[in-house]
């Protein structure tokens, strides 16, 4: 398909020369262009679509990338990287060595801040308009574009309480489409829905925080949305402007099917349809196996209670919110409140569930430690996403958890290795336990078919001796399980497998006879080298004076851009063919 408008815009200034009579035609061609690339290449697709004639607004009227433009998370700049010198390389956008999800700003000029999390760009654009008349500019302006999910963040609103009490150059443009990824929740929604029709019966909350307030205004209105830039432009100090859109505009199904279409995989680019799904029967994903377990502890347990900020559908908790609404809540994009929540429910004896992913847990990190742990709350963290999750890259790997949790006095850390144990800890932890524990799984599908099998009790501290081996001792934590046993398949006798679910406490009996057995061990994990389960069987060893050679296989210290999981785990040396090279160099050193 040609683009005859956007194939002439390598960057924002060619798209200035344009007449505002052809920038409707553009916003065609740019959606167009979207589709079809995400159609195939897949990606975030609703979100970019919502806000294509605001791109061309914002580009159009601002001197970018003298003035800043932030966008809050980055799931809506796809439109932005097109505009911005990438349109020949889009078409590598996720993958690996190809372009980031999300703005980089090693990437682009016109990448102001680079942002994966959301609620960040309020903070960042304030912080470059303070920077900015510091330095003695005060023509450069600084853009946030931020959607109505992500204003309800509590980071969003001390940005806000800050820039309203500040003289700089600051525009914050909502946009309001009523989803985040799931549908919006919350009070603010409520108000901003009020705002939309006018019926509100408060005073502005935006003016009230010192803000000048424009709007709302139909963001898919290029004239409307140049002429009140326009105006905004001309005006000092904290500025706020409403802006209305609809996810997923111009494609139908993406309208109508928000939350599917924020990122729907391949589907048909003419007709909107997805890509059929295989009828293979397929073990289930590690997130359906905590939700719908959930459900099953719930109808026996009426003390539990489901948690999730901003991730009903991500973590899969809807089915507990469908089944009993009243015990299972999403709190928005608010991971602080969503720990601290839980502690007051663990506080008044509920058992409560936080389904939150392990990128996401590193915001909450001080609620985690402070009225969790220290107060031996038993609150039970099933923290979704662990390890390395693909496309979404550097922002979203959920690799460093292993790490920031061990250091934790009062956690208990559990990693199963497939369905079954992941059933078995929820169900072990629901019992009844003296303090937190968290749950790590990661993102995809498990191994196993028929996995609803009867429950059983798990003993906290415990681990497996799964083959046996004579050389090598193979200590392996999670579902790395599975490709450590293929090793000791594939090294007959040679190779010894360990499971440690539990990171911590370890069980130190274990180590002590391994240590005393074996010369050569190594730790497997996937999540960070340094910190992680190897660190903490490194610092047994060495309390035990271990003389042998102990190898730690994690991630590396650095972090690791976007592809799919499995050529992610390739670079790093984490995939079987890599690890079965190492394995058989160590056995010829032995």
């Amino acid at each position: 398909m040609s683009y005859p408008l956007l194939e002439t815009i390598n960057d924002p200034q060619d798209l200035r020369k344009l007449p505002v009579a052809q920038l409707n035609e553009l916003a065609a061609e740019l959606r167009r262009f979207i589709i079809d690339i995400v159609a195939t290449k897949e990606g975030h697709l609703g979100a970019s679509l919502g806000v294509v004639e605001l791109t061309l607004a914002l580009h159009y009227a601002f001197n970018t990338p003298e003035d800043q433009l932030i966008w809050d998370v980055g799931h809506q700049a796809y439109g932005h990287k097109i505009l911005t010198g990438r349109r020949d390389n889009f078409d590598t956008n996720r993958q690996l060595g190809g372009l980031s999800g999300f703005p980089k700003r090693e990437e682009s000029v016109y990448d102001a801040f680079g942002t994966g999390h959301s609620s960040t760009s309020i903070s960042a654009a304030l912080g470059m308009a303070i920077a900015a008349k510091i330095q003695g500019n005060t023509q450069r302006q600084h853009i946030a574009v931020i959607g109505d999910a992500s204003i309800a963040s509590g980071m969003a609103f001390e940005a806000l309480n800050h820039a309203g009490d500040c003289d700089a150059n600051l525009l914050v443009i909502l946009n309001d489409n009523a989803i985040g990824i799931d549908p919006s929740v919350g009070a603010l929604k409520n108000y901003l829905t009020n705002v939309k029709t006018g019926s509100q019966r408060q005073e502005n909350i935006f003016e009230a925080l010192n803000f000048k307030y424009f709007g709302p205004v139909d963001g898919h209105d290029i004239d409307k949305l140049l002429e009140i830039i326009k105006t905004l432009k001309k005006i000092k100090g904290p500025k706020f402007l409403h802006v209305i859109t609809t996810k997923g505009k111009g494609l139908k199904q993406a309208e109508k099917e928000q939350v599917v279409y924020h990122a729907p995989g391949k589907f048909d680019a003419v007709t909107g349809e997805l890509n059929p799904k295989s009828t293979t029967p397929q073990p289930p994903k590690y997130q359906d196996v905590f939700g719908l377990t959930l459900v099953e502890l719930a109808k026996k347990n009426k003390k539990i209670v489901g948690i999730t900020p901003a991730m009903p559908t991500g973590s899969s908790l809807k089915y507990m919110m469908q089944e009993f609404p009243e015990r299972a809540f999403d709190v928005g994009i608010a991971e602080q409140h969503a720990v601290t929540l839980c502690a007051g429910i663990a506080a008044a004896g509920g058992v409560v569930f936080c389904a939150i992913y392990s990128t996401f847990l590193q915001r909450a990190y001080d609620q985690l430690i402070h009225d969790v742990a220290l107060q031996k709350l038993p609150v039970i963290f099933c923290v979704d996403r662990a390890g390395l999750v693909g496309a979404d890259g550097a922002t979203h790997h959920g690799v460093f958890d292993l790490a920031y949790l061990r250091c934790i006095p009062n956690l208990i850390i559990f990693a199963p290795r497939n369905e079954e144990s992941l059933r078995n800890i929820m169900f072990t932890a629901q019992l009844g336990l003296e303090q937190p524990v968290a749950i790590r799984y990661p993102r995809g599908r498990g191994t196993t078919i028929n996995w609803k099998t009867p429950f059983q009790k798990i003993g906290i501290g415990k681990a497996e001796k799964l083959t046996e081996g004579d050389n090598i001792a193979l200590l392996v934590t999670g579902t790395m399980t599975e490709t450590a046993l293929q090793l000791a398949d594939t090294f007959k006798n040679e190779v010894a497998v360990y499971y440690f679910g539990f990171v911590k406490p370890l069980d130190l009996a274990a180590l002590q006879e391994i240590f005393s057995t074996y010369t050569n061990v190594i730790t497997l994990e996937d999540g960070v080298a340094s910190g992680g389960f190897g660190s903490a069987v490194a610092e047994e060893a060495t309390r035990q004076n271990y003389k042998g050679k102990l190898q730690v296989l994690g991630i590396p210290d650095t972090f690791i851009e976007q592809g799919t999981t499995e050529e992610l785990r390739a670079s790093v040396g984490l995939d079987f063919e890599s690890l079965k090279a190492h394995v058989a160099h160590c056995l010829t050193l032995i």
